[in-house]
Parts: C-alpha cells; sequence; structure tokens
C-alpha cells in the first residue's frame, strides 16, 4: 500500500534534513540534474532519484545509461497510447496497464513516473491528444483514479499533468488559456480532483501561460487550484525548460524545477537580498524530500526480478489494443472478413508503425507491424502491393487501406490528412465498394469526403508494439470488437469548438523549432465555449458530428430494457438508484458499454443537453442478460456555480438517459430533486 510512510512521518524526517542544510544547499536542491534526477546531497546521505516518461510505457533514453550508476533495463514495452486506453471505458485495465508501466519503471531503478498525462481533448489538432484520455471529465477521472491505484500501488510515484488547461501544442510555451472558473471546475480540474483523491504523489505544471501567468511560476495555479483548492499536498514539479522567474517560483507553491535550476539560479542571493523568503525555499525542499522518503525511493533498486514479469505486461499490451480498437463503421456487414477472399493491403504504416512522438515514444520490441500480422491471421489470402495499378486496386475482392498520422508534442496537425493521402483514399474509395479502412491516429482525423464509400473503418489509434496482433483478430473475427470513443469525430475543423485557434496570419508547423518559439509574442486563446466542450458543444449547437462520442460498433447486437428508477423525487443528502438490463441479442459473444446520461430540464445557468455520469462495460454471451445499477448522488444533478463558489444541485426536474452512445440512446426517466 502506498505510501510506505505516511506524509507525517516522512514530513518530520525531510524537517530534520532540511535543519541540516545551508542556505546554498537548499537553494540547489530545489532543480534537478542530468535531466532526469533529483539531485543527491552525498553530506547527508542523501541519494539522487531517477524519473521517467511513462505515458504508453517507459521512455528508454541513452542518458540513463551514460549518467546512472545502476543497471537500467534494455528495453520496454510499447503499450498503447492513452486514448486508446480509454477506449476501452475499462478503469481495471487502466489499472493494470499502469502497475504493469510502474514495473518496468522498478525493473530500470526508476522511482518517479512522468505521467499520466490526462490534459482534456479540447480540440482534434492538438499534437498531444494520443497523450491523454479523451474529451470527458468523468471518463477521464475513473480512468486515471484507478490508473494513480495501479501505478502507486507497486511503489512508485506517480504524476498527474499537464496543470493546466495546456490543450494545444501550438508555440505550448506562448499560449495563454484563458479560461473562467466555471469551466475549470467543470471540465478541467475534475480528474486532476480525482488524481489527488486517489493518492498521486506527484504533480506537473503545464508549459502555458493560464490566465496571464506561465502555469509552472503562478500562485493562482499552484497555491490556489492545486494546493488550495484541491488539496493537493505533495510534491509539484515543472514541466522540462517551462519557468523563467526564479522569485515567482519559489513563491508560487512549486517545490522541483525540471530539469535543472534555470530559473531558480542564484535563488540563494535572492534569498539574501530579501526578495525571496527562506520560508519558501524551506518549503520547496521539504516538500520533495517528503515526497520521496514516503515511498522510499532514495533507498530505491533495480528491481531485476521483475523483467521475468515483461511477458505479462505484454498480454495487458495486447488486451488494451483488443478493447480499445474501434470499430466505426461495417456496411452490409463487410467485417468480419470470413471466406476465401483475397485481400488486397496498400496504404501507410504496414511495415512501420505509426507512433507518438516526443517524450510519449516508446520504441518497444517484437514489434508486429500489420503486414506479419495480417499474414499471420489470414495466411496466403493477404498480398500486399506497396504500389498497386487503379485497374488492380478495382479488381481486388477485399481491399485493407492503411491511413494514419505521426502526431507528436512540440506542434499541432491539421485535421485533413495529407493532400496526397486524401486524394489518394478518396480514389481508392471511388472505384472499389468493398474498402476496409484502417486509422492509425492518435486523435480524430477528417474522413468526410470518403466517410460513406468506406464498407468499414476501424480505428486502430497508436496501439503499441502487438497492437495489429488485435487489428487483424478484429478483422478475422475471433475478437468482436469493444471499444468506443473517448473522443467526438467531427465533419470539419470549423464545426469545432475553437477553429481559429491559431492566430491570423499564421499556420500550422510541424518540427521542433525553439527559436520560433522564442520569438514569438504569447498569444490568448479564449476559452469563450466555457463548459460546453466535446459533446456538450456539438449537442448545445445542434451539429451532427461524424462520429458521436462513445460511439462503437460490435459483431453483435444489444437491447436495453427494464429501466428502473429507485424513486422519483430525492433530496440532496438521497441516493438515486438505476437500473437497466441488457440482452445480447445476437450469436457471438459480446461486450456493451452502457452509458448514463443526465440532463438539467431547468436550470438557473446554461447547462449542457447531457452530461456522462456513468458507465459499465458489460461482456455477454450469445442470449445472456444482465442488469447494471448506477447510483446518482447529488454531484452528478449538481453545476458549478461562480456567485456561490461551489457546486450547487437545483430543485426540479432532471433526464436519466442510457444508450450505447451520446448520440444513441435508448432510455430515458424522469426524477426531480426537491427543495
Amino acid at each position: 500500500m502506498y505510501p510506505k510512510i505516511s506524509f507525517e512521518e516522512a514530513s518530520a524526517w525531510a524537517e530534520g534534513i532540511l535543519s541540516q542544510m545551508t542556505l546554498d544547499e537548499k537553494c540547489d536542491y530545489v532543480g534537478g540534474e542530468d535531466i532526469f534526477y533529483t539531485k543527491a546531497i552525498e553530506r547527508l546521505g542523501i541519494k539522487r532519484v531517477m524519473m521517467s516518461d511513462a505515458t504508453a510505457g517507459i521512455h528508454l533514453r541513452d542518458r540513463f545509461h551514460e549518467f546512472t550508476y545502476q543497471n537500467p533495463i534494455e528495453k520496454s514495452t510499447a503499450f498503447p497510447c492513452p486514448l486508446q486506453l480509454s477506449a476501452t471505458w475499462n478503469p481495471e485495465l487502466s489499472q493494470e496497464f499502469a502497475k504493469s508501466v510502474a514495473e518496468q519503471a522498478l525493473a530500470a531503478g526508476i522511482g518517479v513516473l512522468l505521467g499520466p498525462g490526462f490534459n482534456i481533448y479540447r480540440h482534434s489538432q492538438c499534437g498531444r491528444n494520443f497523450e491523454y484520455f479523451g474529451e470527458d471529465p468523468f471518463l477521464t477521472s475513473r480512468m486515471i483514479e484507478r490508473y494513480i491505484k495501479g501505478a502507486q500501488d507497486t511503489g512508485v510515484v506517480a504524476t498527474i499533468k499537464h496543470f493546466v488547461a495546456n490543450n494545444t501544442d501550438y508555440f505550448r510555451r506562448k499560449s495563454n488559456s484563458v479560461v473562467d472558473e466555471r469551466a475549470l471546475n467543470e471540465i478541467y480540474l475534475p480528474a486532476f480532483k480525482a488524481g489527488v483523491e486517489a493518492g498521486v504523489l506527484a504533480a506537473m505544471t503545464s508549459y502555458n501561460l493560464v490566465n496571464g501567468e506561465w502555469a509552472g511560476q503562478s500562485e493562482q495555479v499552484i497555491k490556489g487550484l492545486l494546493r488550495g483548492h484541491l488539496g493537493f499536498k505533495w510534491l509539484v514539479m515543472t514541466d522540462w525548460w517551462s519557468v523563467f522567474d526564479g522569485a515567482k517560483v519559489a513563491k508560487s507553491g512549486q517545490d522541483l524545477e525540471m530539469p535543472a535550476c534555470l530559473a531558480t539560479v542564484g535563488l540563494a542571493d535572492k534569498v539574501r537580498s530579501g526578495e525571496v523568503d527562506e520560508a519558501d525555499v524551506n518549503r520547496m525542499v521539504k516538500s520533495i524530500l517528503t515526497t520521496l522518503k514516503a515511498m522510499d525511493l532514495f533507498d530505491l533498486e533495480p528491481r531485476q526480478d521483475l523483467v521475468a514479469n515483461f511477458p505479462k505486461h505484454e498480454e495487458v499490451a495486447l488486451q488494451t489494443a483488443r478493447e480499445g480498437t474501434v470499430l466505426l463503421k461495417n456496411d452490409r456487414g463487410i467485417l468480419p472478413l470470413v471466406g476465401e477472399q483475397e485481400i488486397l493491403l496498400i496504404g501507410d504504416f504496414i511495415t512501420n508503425k505509426a507512433h507518438g512522438g516526443g517524450s510519449a515514444r516508446v520504441d518497444g520490441y517484437d514489434t508486429v507491424h500489420l503486414l506479419d500480422a495480417l499474414v499471420e491471421e489470414f495466411g496466403d489470402r493477404v498480398i500486399y502491393e506497396k504500389a498497386p495499378t487503379w485497374e488492380r486496386i478495382a479488381a481486388a475482392e477485399r481491399l485493407i487501406l492503411s491511413v494514419g498520422t505521426m502526431d507528436s508534442e512540440g506542434w499541432d496537425r491539421p485535421f485533413e490528412l495529407g493532400e496526397g493521402d486524401e486524394r489518394f483514399a478518396r480514389k481508392v474509395m471511388s472505384l472499389n465498394p468493398n474498402v476496409v479502412v484502417l486509422v492509425q491516429s492518435g486523435s480524430g482525423i477528417r474522413m468526410t469526403d470518403w466517410n460513406e464509400r468506406a464498407a468499414a473503418i476501424v480505428y486502430c489509434w497508436y496501439n503499441g508494439q502487438n497492437g495489429h496482433t488485435a487489428v487483424a483478430e478484429i478483422l478475422s473475427g475471433k475478437t468482436n470488437p469493444s471499444g468506443k470513443l473517448p473522443m467526438t469525430i467531427e465533419r470539419e475543423f470549423a464545426d469545432s469548438v475553437d477553429p481559429d485557434y491559431v492566430p491570423q496570419g499564421e499556420h500550422l508547423y510541424s518540427s521542433w523549432n525553439d527559436q520560433w518559439e522564442t520569438a514569438r509574442e504569447v498569444y490568448d486563446i479564449e476559452y469563450e465555449e466555457g463548459v460546453f466542450v466535446g459533446y456538450r458543444w456539438y449537442d448545445s449547437k445542434g451539429i451532427e458530428p461524424l462520429y458521436p462520442f462513445g460511439h462503437g460498433l460490435s459483431y453483435t447486437k444489444f437491447e436495453y430494457s427494464n429501466l428502473q428508477v429507485s424513486k422519483q423525487s430525492f433530496a440532496e443528502d438521497e441516493e438515486v438508484e438505476v437500473s437497466v438490463t441488457v440482452r445480447n441479442a445476437g450469436e457471438v459473444a459480446g461486450s456493451e458499454i452502457v452509458q448514463l446520461y443526465v440532463r438539467d430540464v431547468e436550470s438557473s445557468l446554461p447547462r449542457p443537453i447531457k452530461e456522462l455520469k456513468g458507465f459499465r462495460k458489460l461482456q455477454l454471451a450469445p442470449g445472456e442478460s444482465q442488469a447494471v445499477t448506477f447510483v446518482l448522488r447529488k454531484a452528478d444533478f449538481s453545476f458549478w456555480s461562480p456567485e456561490a463558489e461551489d457546486w450547487v444541485a437545483e430543485a426540479g426536474g432532471f433526464e436519466l438517459l442510457l444508450g450505447a452512445s451520446s448520440r444513441d440512446l435508448r432510455l430515458s426517466a424522469r426524477v426531480a430533486l426537491v427543495g
């Protein structure tokens, strides 16, 4: 159980160490070293602690070998990206996923995981969407609280990031998120609150400014929101190279500047001159020491015995891909690909892997490429041609077209595919009515011009080193798809909440360019949509998305019936139980994700038409029925009131909506909250 040592005991120990440190030692300790380490205090027997990026597995780096006194692992499993993990809608799997990543960290002697990240998917062009958990705060919160448990129960420190409102990577250090209190509380803070309540021991601030100040040196963000409003008491660190004013850093509630004392260089002189209070430095040092001591990380040695668990981790990665692959479309039941027809395979990412870039990149090992997986599953039915003629494409009995993107932190990418890829996809589908499209991407892409002509579309995401095995199983019918979208895919980017966020006269770019970023001015991103993000936006504006939040098909059919509500009216302190029966009405076993949304019929403030407040994944054999019960409490009917500065549940009517997606609602009931 974590932490190994209580906050009080660890804090008292840290106080003892702090009392022996000189001012210069203390000011030196608030910055990291060698990019991924906290500093050692050799005079006092304090060893340094290693950190690692851990979005989709441990990102191994040459510097681990260069700087470490330990013997790191030589390989790490490439797991599916977190957005695909969220597409499983399976919190229990999220816990196993995190446990697997954490065990690989421990095998290398890594004590701090720089993850999970879970900034809200505000728009489809954000370069880091693949690292996060989608557009809905409720779904994200349920996945994150189990992720924290899975990671920290192993004995490592998990880090919730990036705090807060970091929803674009377009010149990310110069973007100023102008966001109001209500949107923060209803959309951007709930998952962080869930992480704090789950006991997470570290938090990382973001690159962007929030309402005019860089998050990593903002008193409003750290002391106000993170420590005050959410009650977080453990280690807070900066993102790498993200702060600029050492005095502000010390006063903000920040603890650790990474990767080194850059903004905080000369901090001791600022203390001596009176610009910074020594008490602020003491707080920073004490917080770092307390957190690392609580997990007993100063004496951490590589757990080479955990390398024996790598095969289990590979199975977790494969299961994540199985459950997180989303079947968007399946006209005429073209899938699964049964029979003896030839399958022509064309497109991108067939003998190479699509993956996310930047700190989240994990190379993996024993990588299964798409071609290898399909040949393994279908044998000589699969024919791969790198440059087939149009006549060959038109004549193919079954055709698989692979398309995708390579997203990365550091920049945003267009919603549209590249011009050549888009033109090719449209041409292929104009020639052949039997095209199965495999999308490998870390976010939504524009499919509007060829969606109707595709016979089937499978969203494969960045699915890790063995995820294409899952894709092949789904195409053959060995695995019944059960993933559901954790975000909305729009028809046009112009339909989304903030299509003009790139400043007028500027354009997207696709490379690391710190000089460009340094030279440009801060620009504002106005969160004018407020709480209307994702499906909340499309519902409120009456915009039909291409594929809605929560959508995902199966090879079987599910029927919903027998909706029951425990009471028609209830008081604030009472619970409402909602039950529904789901039946597998098809001929194959499958899993259904039952989704419960709540609608406030009349409110004093504008509210979304519906909000997700419950979900459950059911595994059902053919003909099997299962009842599922949700429990709703005051919080599930509440909104954030800026006037009251608190959550408010207003008396009146509410509609309970149950179904298979945000746009496929099968049953409803009315209840009333009485004053």
